[in-house]
């Protein structure tokens, strides 16, 4: 599936000093960076929207907009790309419906070898008991 067209004018970026490896860079350098996307811009059914919320889970604000924090690279263009690949991801993911499951029951001659098989293991029990030496 290809990734989800993201509008531009629901997407808002803001770059952070990061954390991690970088030595002195990260100190210095803000690589970090949060997507703000602002989800009823972007159209999605209601399914769809359930669906999106469930997947981001805390990432969704109260106010609708999905927040996503992109550190694992020490360059920001890396970091961006990553955050948009992320939301992408997010956001084709809430358009697959999961197909619906339809409960099956065992038929009558798998209930019937189960009860035969369990009394053989019965008797193979009992037969463990004491012996009597009469």
């Amino acid at each position: 599936m290809p990734p989800a067209e993201l509008p531009e004018e629901a997407l808002s970026e803001k770059f952070l000093a990061a954390t991690g490896p970088g030595g002195q860079n990260v100190n210095k350098v803000a690589t970090a960076c949060q997507l703000r996307c602002n989800v009823f811009a972007l159209g999605l059914s209601p399914d769809a929207y359930a669906r999106l919320r469930t997947i981001a889970g805390s990432k969704m604000t109260a106010g609708g907009e999905l927040v996503i924090t992109a550190r694992r690279f020490r360059s920001q263009e890396a970091n961006r790309e990553d955050a948009r690949a992320r939301l992408a991801a997010m956001i084709a993911a809430a358009h697959i419906v999961q197909a619906r499951r339809r409960p099956t029951r065992p038929s009558r001659t798998a209930k019937a070898k189960r009860v035969d098989t369990k009394k053989g293991r019965g008797e193979i029990k009992r037969g463990r008991g004491k012996v009597d030496l009469d």
